[in-house]
């Protein structure tokens, strides 16, 4: 396992790894080491597995859990909502037909598969690891090749446990400098998306580095490379250090005894050479970040909190309708300031800010202080782990007393696919990873955040810059 050759790219040694065949002029084969699944993209896989009269190749290698569409109160009814409870129940008969593990309602297990992968140790460095699901490039924060893939691919892999792909090009995006107060992971990242906007990763696995990189936890580097795919990146990837040895060493499948140690040599090895060539390199400044929102409906549109609304003119010309027609959405003018306006709900979860760290830190900002009257607040753990961890630490009993409802773990209002939407022209501050038009229900409005400028506008009511209400 060890690579003699120099100059590769972390991505490049984990990609020559996994390349059961390669021909010129063709798509490589790669194998695939660990295949998530949930209840939204998978149906139509099992379903071409049992016209093909083919079984599940590997079912030790897939995991399964429920997440979309599962509701985030009373967990322990059936689902209300007929779709809903029609896919949660199909996972349920797939995996068992085609003996899967699932953590479905009720496991303590379960949760969003982004979150669980991690939290349990099933995510590791040096692995290839798929999910029906654009946000699997979070995994990538262990050095691992993560990214989403369709339907067709997850058969595929079901089938095979391998995927034809072409080789992607590399970015680095370096980040050096110390963190101002009140910018946190979130903020990076919606930084450097503001910067290179929501197509400035395409076709590009992006490989994250820089001082500012190195010091995050890992649940704050789960948060940066979530969002590689918002800046169009196939994924994104940061290198494993001791803080990544650290988080997975004795977790429920992490390796144990001298299987460990076998793993973290290999683990060490995993890093992108002195001279190892990226196709494309950007540097950014900590000092620069400010805490972030966005104003548009699509990722990129992004500005620090104190900024105005930037002007349409100031777009490229054949930007400007797509640009008004968001602003329009939005109920916002260009060069207007976004600060003091008043909000309507608050959500703070989903894949990209549900771990224990961002509910640590909301319920740290938040002890003693009360929600706005006029603003609704859900708080939607990552998993049943961390709604266990947070309770146990006595996080439910702050959030209960500000006026916040903590929920059971799901997807909840990050999409409306499920119970918990937005109603329509609304307003909700979002610490998840889409601003889409209608993405967290028809019509709603949203602005991407981080979990405490979010704590921040649940108890002022209005965007509020966190910076001034930190002592």
């Amino acid at each position: 396992m060890i690579h003699q050759n120099q100059g590769k790219t972390l991505v490049e040694k984990i990609w020559d790894d996994h390349v059961v065949k390669s021909e010129e002029g063709f798509p490589d084969i790669l194998y695939i080491d660990t295949h998530l699944i949930h209840e939204v993209t998978s149906p139509q896989a099992f379903d071409g597995l049992r016209k093909r009269g083919l079984p599940v190749f590997r079912p030790q290698q897939t995991v399964a859990t429920a997440d979309h569409n599962v509701p985030t109160l009373n967990q322990h009814l059936p689902i209300a909502e007929e779709l809903s409870r029609y896919q949660v129940d199909m996972l349920t008969k797939n995996c068992a037909e085609f003996g899967v593990e699932l953590y479905g309602l009720g496991h303590p297990y379960q949760g969003i598969v982004h979150v669980i992968g991690p939290e349990l140790g099933i995510t590791q460095p040096g692995k290839t690891m798929v999910c029906g699901d654009s946000h699997t490039s979070t995994h990538g924060a262990f050095g691992a090749i993560a990214f989403g893939i369709g339907t067709s691919q997850v058969e595929q892999v079901f089938a095979t446990q391998c995927l034809l792909l072409q080789k992607p090009k590399t970015m680095k995006i370096e980040v050096n400098g110390e963190l101002g107060k009140g910018v946190g992971a979130k903020d990076i990242i919606l930084y450097i998306i503001a910067q290179i906007s929501a197509a400035g990763g395409t076709g590009y696995f992006i490989e994250y580095a820089g001082s500012t990189i190195r010091s995050l936890s890992m649940e704050e580097r789960m948060t940066i490379c979530n969002m590689s795919i918002e800046m169009g990146a196939r994924g994104g990837l940061i290198a494993p250090d001791q803080t990544t040895f650290d988080y997975v060493k004795g977790r429920q499948f992490a390796p144990k005894g001298e299987d460990w140690d076998i793993a973290l040599d290999y683990w060490k090895t995993l890093y992108s050479d002195e001279h190892a060539k990226f196709d494309a390199v950007l540097e950014f400044h900590a000092k620069d970040i400010a805490p972030m929102i966005t104003y548009g409906t699509n990722p990129g549109m992004g500005m620090g909190i104190n900024d105005n609304i930037p002007s349409k003119l100031a777009q490229p010309e054949t930007e400007q309708p797509s640009f008004q027609k968001a602003l329009d959405y939005m109920g916002f003018l260009d060069n207007q300031p976004i600060l003091g306006k008043p909000v309507d709900y608050v959500f703070i979860g989903s894949c990209t800010n549900s771990r224990i760290e961002d509910l640590r830190e909301v319920a740290d900002f938040v002890k003693g202080k009360q929600k706005d009257p006029n603003v609704e607040v859900w708080i939607v753990p990552g998993s049943k782990q961390v709604e266990a961890q947070a309770i146990e630490e006595g996080l439910d009993q702050i959030f209960q007393s500000a006026g916040f409802q903590l929920r059971e773990p799901g997807c909840s209002a990050c999409l409306g696919m499920n119970e918990d939407k937005i109603p329509a022209g609304k307003y909700c501050v979002s610490t998840s990873n889409r601003n889409f038009e209608g993405r967290q229900g028809p019509n709603a409005r949203t602005m991407l955040v981080s979990p405490l400028t979010a704590a921040a506008a649940a108890v002022t009511g209005k965007i509020t810059d966190v910076r001034e209400l930190l002592s």
